[in-house]
């Protein structure tokens, strides 16, 4: 025991001093965060009901929580952190695509780069469902519950599909003021649920709705948020008008779709998801500073470098870990908290005690996976070098996604 802690000491030490002193942790933290809540979001509110009914393959059905105990609602303020994601992706592009430019790299090199760290783990989730699909419903599986399985585990893709347009149309983004994108955002709203137009046109809302946090984070790298001012106005000022419009304008309290529910907030992205949206990124702007303190501590720091070097194997296999956890459970009939309805305090607690499982899960999947993700090429943006000794530094893994 002694000696693994020695040796997670020394790792924690080498990640802290191969880490560039010009790197802006703050940022990293930020991202790392991101990603943990929407994890953890989709962990607590995400519930694969068991019907076996007498049958050999038990079918199964997705449920949330937040269907039978709506005031459960403010967990999904916490942990619908994409925002904070739109943020830092719009922030880290921006400043990433002027450097490309004062280097001389073209637009294309730096567009594949970019979109090579997205795209190459992506390969293997679609490669690994499309064969567990066939498998599942060659055995006789319910075709309802493939669908339902197969809808989890790619519902991740969405989210890539728009952050990959955004981050190709960073050259035309870096000077867009966020206030037009609100505006179509509101219009659009207004037209769906004042005038009666089609609901298909809430879809203009997907790119739209997610650009108001991008081009935040190219006014970011701009310099026109560095003063904890805009911090505070973003951060009042989404809030009082995310109240409003939950409290008068008749949008769901939730920040994430609920099952059944005639309106979503995030599917597609509401004025109210908006708003809210812009109270995190004032939060996150307020924070950053305290972030970056706190990222001095070398073990904090080597956590939140961890995560980054693995946020798209983390993102993308997330769902997958919950439903290998939920299947390979059915072997011991219906669980609490994994296989039983989400309509009381009890499946509450019992999930909770499932979140460690789901952990050891998704580390499988990190383990198992994760060479995609570093498949991407080595650049000179990282946050990690390696030392070699009699060596100068030398590129290790990137993070910047």
């Amino acid at each position: 025991m002694t000696d693994v802690l020695t040796r997670v000491r020394a790792a924690v030490r080498l990640i802290d001093a191969g880490t560039p002193s010009h790197r802006d942790r703050a940022v990293d933290a930020l991202r790392a965060l991101a990603i943990l809540g929407v994890v953890l979001g989709h962990w607590l509110v995400t519930a694969l009901v068991a019907d076996t009914g007498g049958a050999t393959h038990p079918a199964l059905h997705t449920a949330s929580p937040l269907q039978h105990m709506p005031w459960l609602a403010p967990i999904s303020w916490v942990f619908q952190t994409l925002a904070v994601f739109f943020l830092v992706g719009g922030h880290v592009a921006t400043r990433g695509y002027v450097s490309a430019r004062a280097r001389g790299t073209g637009y294309p090199q730096w567009l594949r780069a970019r979109l090579s760290r997205l795209f190459k783990p992506v390969a293997a989730v679609l490669t690994l469902w499309t064969a567990a699909a066939v498998a599942l419903l060659l055995t006789g599986a319910d075709p309802g519950t493939v669908r339902t399985l197969v809808k989890l585990a790619l519902s991740p893709m969405w989210f890539l599909l728009v952050f990959a347009v955004l981050t190709a149309a960073t050259p035309l983004l870096t000077r867009l003021n966020p206030l037009w994108p609100l505006v179509v955002v509101l219009h659009v709203d207004l037209l769906r649920f004042g005038l009666g137009a089609p609901g298909w046109l809430g879809w203009l809302n997907l790119p739209a709705g997610w650009l108001v946090p991008y081009t935040l984070g190219a006014a970011w790298t701009r310099g026109e948020l560095q003063r904890r001012r805009a911090g505070w106005l973003l951060l009042t000022g989404g809030a009082a008008a995310t109240a409003a419009l939950v409290a008068w304008a008749g949008y769901p309290a939730s920040m994430v779709g609920v099952p059944g529910a005639t309106v979503s907030n995030l599917d597609p992205p509401t004025l109210a998801a908006v708003t809210f949206g812009l109270a995190q990124c004032g939060l996150a702007l307020l924070v950053r500073e305290r972030l970056g303190r706190a990222m001095r501590r070398p073990l904090a720091w080597a956590a939140v470098a961890l995560v980054n070097l693995s946020a798209m194997t983390i993102f993308l296999w997330h769902q997958t870990a919950l439903m290998a956890t939920t299947a390979t459970g059915l072997l011991a009939g219906r669980l609490p908290g994994l296989h039983t309805l989400p309509d009381g305090l009890g499946w509450v607690a019992a999930r909770l005690a499932w979140l460690p499982v789901f952990a050891l899960a998704l580390a499988v999947c990190w383990a198992a996976f994760r060479g995609f993700e570093q498949a991407g090429g080595r650049r000179r943006s990282l946050v990690v070098r390696s030392r070699r000794p009699g060596t100068a530094h030398t590129s290790g893994p990137r993070v910047d996604v």
